[in-house]
């Protein structure tokens, strides 16, 4: 997202003193020679403001890149409370930069802001680091450690937002607007850039990389951390070469101040015949002066127009939570290349600094040929709209997605699939119920799950199994909520069968779950990767689930007695569980019979890719010339404000999704298509405003008015000679 700067010189005729005075008393602080870059006039003293910049984006993209798995995974929350949290976080982090201008503007400076509140940044990261390791502490100890380390990087992030932006731009000379202006252009490179190494690489380091027996995500969160040291030590750097200006007073401030005073005065004298005023902002006449009024009037325009942009907010910033856990549900594999679920956000910024120069030099231009007046209020309704059709194509994705998924029983439900590992056919029906099996081949897969409606929370039920001319009754209890196998098979001459549980639950992160049945009389061990190994007892003994990276197994060890075997186990695919039985030692390799009890995800997650498309093509017509509109619709003292004032339209978009997950649980294609359908309707709502909206431009408008207060003024002259 572009920063705005808030720009400031000092007018013609106002000297220069050595002691750091207000300019708003007509006094400047001295201007400080910084060294060029390359004879250029650009200071040297931005190269290390860039530097910072980018790696203070990587800590901040890269950490949260992973944050949803993290509290998925590691801290076993459930997706609904994941989500919440994460955009809690997002909010905070846009809510703070409010504290960081009061600090800036008020108390310490640019500067001394950046470097305090990036050490609490930096402290952050590491308390959040050291919270996820998983050997320090329980899951409490866990939770206190991430939610300290969070709420301190959001400190961080959001107050130094406001200030690193316009220390860079504080840099430049007044003479050298144009070099300024294409600074921040890099500047906005540089946050796309680390966003997108970043959001590509911490996904490999959680996934990739193995440490404490599972993903690492003391390692995710250690290496942003070691970023944010870089960024500090950098900006510590160029201490001796910043041009630095002292705290001017806040504006914001000033604005709360004079809005608070006429809601108080209009009170006051609403009983008394006093003349109405043209504007309700007049009240603050008594106490303010006319330029600040008129100030606030044009920022309090803009500020009611920024009232629906928070719902475009709650749609974008959902790539790192609902699209990353629909990721996790879909095949990623790209021809031997398996991309983790939270690597897809990196598409963003990359599609982000595809399509600015795309839109810049090929649509825009495009458009004004057609004659078609595209002003930035158009060009951020069909921002609005790319985002709900983003929402959109993401609802035919869920959609998809979940004709692949595994049946939900509900209370009283059961569901039960039927293994046949005798030596010939079997019918199976269940005593009272109208339900049956018929006939079931040895070592058939089975087609789908029955469900079975229980009369309690536990059943007993009694499976009637003919085989070969005669008919078997066995008795098991069946629990309601449950998925279940009846293994049936011939010991010793005589039929038998036992019920085992199964998944019910799609294995998470896209692994793979495989678990053993053993007809052996020797008991079994087998090892799928490095030392570890599954244990399965002879007769028919069942082995817990073992949960894999999704690959091809084909050399797996077998030691069966003094004996080892191999088995070839094949793909084992994104999202399935597994059963393999094996059957006899009559070769060097072990026969095998392998079933997929729960289908793989069979949606490919380049699927995302045109929802990732759209999102990313909202952003570059809404974000872009939202801020570049605001900017311009502002006088010069007030761009902070207006800038205050879009970092809260992003926190209360985080709020809106944070109220969504909590309060309306729903289907998650229901979801994506109720944000769809709440942003189209705010997008009307926002184009009936911006219709009657009038644009302004600032300075124009203050020269009119000087001119027709110096006319007034010379009519009085002369009015007062007349009379004299």
């Amino acid at each position: 997202m572009a920063e705005m700067v808030e720009e400031k010189s000092c007018a013609k005729g106002q000297k220069e003193k050595p002691e750091e005075a207000n300019p708003r008393k007509g006094i400047c602080p001295p201007k400080k020679k910084s060294p060029k870059i390359c004879g250029t006039n650009y200071p040297l003293s931005i190269a290390f403001i860039v530097v910072n910049e980018f790696c203070e984006r990587f800590s901040y993209y890269g950490m949260k890149a992973v944050l949803t798995l993290y509290f998925l995974y590691f801290l076993h929350w459930d997706e609904t409370t994941s989500t919440s949290v994460y955009h809690a976080f997002s909010s905070l982090c846009y809510f703070t930069p409010v504290i960081g201008a009061l600090i800036a503007d008020s108390w310490l400076g640019k500067y001394k802001t950046i470097i305090y509140l990036s050490i609490v940044y930096v402290i952050g990261h590491m308390i959040k680091s050291v919270g996820a390791i998983p050997s320090v502490g329980n899951q409490i100890v866990h939770v206190a450690l991430s939610m300290t380390g969070l709420s301190l990087i959001a400190l961080g992030t959001g107050g130094i937002k406001p200030c690193v932006a316009a220390f860079g731009g504080d840099q430049f000379e007044e003479e050298h607007a144009q070099e300024r202006s294409k600074f921040f252009s890099v500047f906005y490179l540089s946050i796309n850039a680390g966003s997108l190494i970043s959001t590509f690489i911490t996904p490999v380091l959680r996934g990739d990389v193995k440490c404490f027996g599972g993903d690492c995500y003391a390692l995710a969160f250690g290496v942003p951390a070691a970023l944010m040291v870089i960024a500090l030590v950098v900006f510590i750097a160029g201490n001796g070469i910043y041009k630095k200006s002292p705290p001017q007073g806040n504006i914001l401030l000033e604005v709360c101040k004079c809005i608070g005073f006429a809601f108080t005065n209009r009170i006051r004298n609403r009983s008394q015949q006093i003349p109405k005023r043209e504007h309700w902002l007049d009240w603050a006449s008594e106490k303010y002066s006319n330029q600040l009024i008129t100030e606030v009037k044009m920022v309090t325009r803009v500020l009611f127009l920024f009232i629906p942009l928070p719902m475009f907010w709650a749609l974008f910033d959902q790539q790192g939570s609902r699209w990353t856990l629909q990721a996790t549900k879909m095949n990623a594999d790209f021809s031997g290349y398996v991309l983790q679920p939270d690597q897809m956000q990196f598409l963003n910024p990359l599609l982000i600094l595809v399509f600015i120069p795309v839109f810049d030099f090929g649509l825009y231009p495009l458009v004004n040929l057609c004659k078609f007046n595209f002003t930035p209020i158009k060009k951020m309704a069909t921002g609005m709209i790319l985002a709900g059709l983003a929402f959109a194509a993401a609802a035919v994705v869920e959609l998809k997605i979940e004709e692949n998924a595994m049946p939900v029983p509900a209370p009283r439900e059961s569901y039960i699939q039927v293994l046949n590992l005798a030596d010939s056919n079997i019918e199976v029906a269940i005593q009272d119920y109208d339900l049956s099996w018929q006939p079931i081949k040895p070592f058939q897969d089975p087609t789908e799950y029955s469900k079975l409606i229980l009369s309690s929370d536990q059943q007993i039920l009694h499976f009637k199994i003919q085989y070969q001319g005669s008919t078997s009754t066995f008795s098991h209890t069946v629990q309601e909520k449950s998925v279940n196998s009846l293994v049936v098979y011939k010991v010793k001459g005589s039929l038998a069968s036992h019920l085992i549980k199964d998944m019910d639950t799609k294995p998470s992160e896209g692994m793979t779950a495989v678990r053993f049945i053993n007809t052996l009389d020797l008991d079994v061990n087998i090892t799928l990767v490095s030392e570890e190994f599954v244990s399965v007892n002879k007769s028919y003994g069942v082995s817990d689930y073992r949960f894999l990276s999704r690959g091809r197994y084909n050399n797996a060890k077998c030691q069966t007695g003094a004996e080892e075997s191999t088995l070839h186990l094949g793909l084992l695919d994104f999202g399935a569980s597994y059963t393999v039985i094996i059957t006899n030692t009559s070769t060097k390799n072990l026969q095998t019979w392998k079933m997929e009890d729960i289908p793989a995800n069979n949606v490919h997650i380049s699927w995302q890719i045109p929802q990732y498309m759209l999102i990313s093509a909202g952003e570059v017509v809404f974000s872009i010339t939202g801020l570049a509109f605001s900017y311009s619709q502002a006088p010069a003292s007030m761009k902070s404000v207006l800038q205050a004032g879009w970092l809260l339209t992003v926190a209360f978009g985080n709020v809106i999704v944070l109220i969504v997950a909590q309060a309306a649980p729903m289907e998650q294609w229901a979801e994506f298509t109720l944000f769809a359908a709440l942003l189209f309707v705010v997008c009307v709502i926002f184009s009936i405003m911006g219709y009657f909206y009038t644009s302004v431009n600032p300075e124009e408008l203050f020269a009119k008015q000087n001119e027709e207060e110096t006319s007034n003024s010379n009519i009085n002259l002369i009015i007062k000679k007349t009379e004299l």
